[in-house]
């Protein structure tokens, strides 16, 4: 993962991760709360480039996702953030369960 800086000096407000497995871009959002923390750990530590081993996104992505999932509902958007080619990996990925689909459909009235 590459944090790029604007020509202002700020972080961008998105990044892209390459999937290891498939070789995908995969773009995710960096949030005001999450770019202002890596700047004070960037102005605490001084702009060295950063070890890519030493850190992982993948923990990072799978919460965010995790939480849209739980907030939204909607699949299809989190198949899309994590860069899934079919519905069912998602499924798997957050293990979403038959349990989840019937409070959601309960959510729904007709």
């Amino acid at each position: 993962m590459e944090l790029r800086h604007t020509p202002g000096g700020s972080l961008r407000q998105r990044a892209t991760v390459i999937q290891q497995k498939t070789g995908r871009p995969v773009p995710f959002e960096i949030t005001d709360p999450t770019r202002e923390a890596i700047n004070a750990w960037l102005t605490r530590r001084g702009r060295r480039d950063l070890e890519p081993r030493a850190y992982g996104t993948h923990s990072l992505r799978r919460t965010k996702v995790a939480l849209v999932y739980k907030k939204t509902g909607n699949l299809r958007a989190c198949q899309l953030l994590l860069g899934h080619r079919k519905l069912e990996s998602t499924v798997r990925y957050l293990g979403i369960e038959v349990d989840d689909a019937l409070e959601l459909s309960e959510q729904v009235e007709l």
